[in-house]
Formats: C-alpha cells, structure tokens, sequence
C-alpha cells in the first residue's frame, strides 16, 4: 500500500462511511445537494458547469473529477468547460487583486476600523502606477475569460457570482451580482447559483473527509 499518496480516485468510495458515522448529517446535507443540483431557474448543465467552476476555486480533486463527469453527462462540451475553468481563474486571481486595495489602505496607515467599504474599490485603479504591465495584463486576461464565447455574458456572470462566494470577496460579489442584473440574470437565478456555490464548498469539505478516513486509519 503506497501511504505517500494523499489523492487517489478510490479513497472517494469511502464516502458512504459518513452515512454510518454521522447518518442524519450526512443524509441532511445530501438531500440539500441534490436540491440545490436540481434543474431550476438554471439548467443542470449551467449548475453543473458552476460546480466545476467552484471545485476549481475550493481545489477539491474529488469535486473536480466528479462534476466534470456531470457537466459532460449534462452534454457540456470541452471548451464549456474550459470556458468556465478560465472564468474560475479570473475570479480567483481577481480575489487576491480586489484585495489589494485592502493593503493599500493597511501600507497608507488607514485606520478606518471598518475593512470593506465599496469605495476602497475605487483604490484599484491605483495598481497601474505601481506595478502596471502585471496589471494590464490581468485586465487582458480578465477582460478575455469574462467576454462572451461559447458560453455567454449573462452565463459568465453567474459563473462568477458562484465562484465569488467562494473566493469571499466582498467586492467580487457586489460587482459580478451587478454585472449578472445588466446581463439580465434574475434574482432567482442569481440565488440558484449561491446555493451551487454552497453546495460545492460545503462538499469540497465532506470530500475531503475522505482524506481523514485514511488518515484516522493508517
């Protein structure tokens, strides 16, 4: 038995043992996944090409190999799923840049007790003066993964949205919750793709748990 390796594809099996050691949890949060995987206001092929988005964000190998395998069976095509990888990726570096403004506000000795202020986003623009061929090429970047392709804008958003609550960026949420209205996403859906996101973090965790299982074991 190789003990070295952390992630191997069967561990996953182990799963239903929660269902014998904690199995009114485990059933509890089960029945709120498939709810919230449902087709509803969104197709389970856009719920589902959310998750993989999110599995990206919470880095959930399990997660990830799993939905991809969803998202396929929903009849997701490659680059969908690529698409919604590189709207993950943006959303996840653009977590650590909206965040910058925070430090900006710690390095200039702001002592304002509270941290997030939607008018600290205003900050941003201060990174092309400090370090701006990064920063134009994040743009570039940011502007390419969000622009409507295969999937389009008002998909995108939603994708973000999710990935956003992820990420726990205040600014992320208030943006793309924005951006998705414009895009005409409704509120419904909007609320949809939040509970995908809760879905999926919530199971990156119980994946994980997996993992303890080996290790309480060994």
């Amino acid at each position: 038995m190789n003990h070295d390796s952390l992630y191997k594809k069967s561990n996953f099996t182990r799963l239903d043992e929660f269902n014998q050691l904690v199995p009114d949890v485990f059933k509890a949060f089960v029945a709120f996944d498939k709810q919230a995987m449902a087709a509803g206001k969104l197709t389970a092929k856009l719920k589902e090409l959310i998750a993989v988005a999110v599995a990206h964000t919470t880095g959930c190998p399990y997660c990830i190999d799993d939905h991809t395998k969803r998202a396929k069976r929903a009849e997701a095509t490659k680059e969908e799923v690529a698409e919604a990888v590189m709207v993950a990726t943006a959303l996840k570096a653009g977590s650590a840049l909206a965040h910058g403004v925070n430090a900006l506000n710690a390095y200039d000795g702001i002592e304002d007790d509270e941290l997030y202020k939607a008018t600290y986003f205003n900050r941003l623009s201060e990174f092309p003066n400090l370090n701006g061929d990064a920063f134009k090429a994040f743009v570039a970047f940011d502007q390419k993964a969000m622009k409507a392709g295969i999937l389009g804008v008002k998909e995108k958003e939603l994708i973000a949205v999710a990935v956003a609550h992820t990420t726990g960026c205040p600014y992320c949420i208030d943006d793309h919750t924005k951006r998705a209205k414009r895009a005409e996403a409704t509120k419904e859906e909007v609320a949809e793709a939040v509970m995908v996101a809760t879905a999926l973090k919530a199971g990156s965790a119980l994946a994980h748990g997996v993992n303890a299982l080996e290790a309480y074991d060994k």
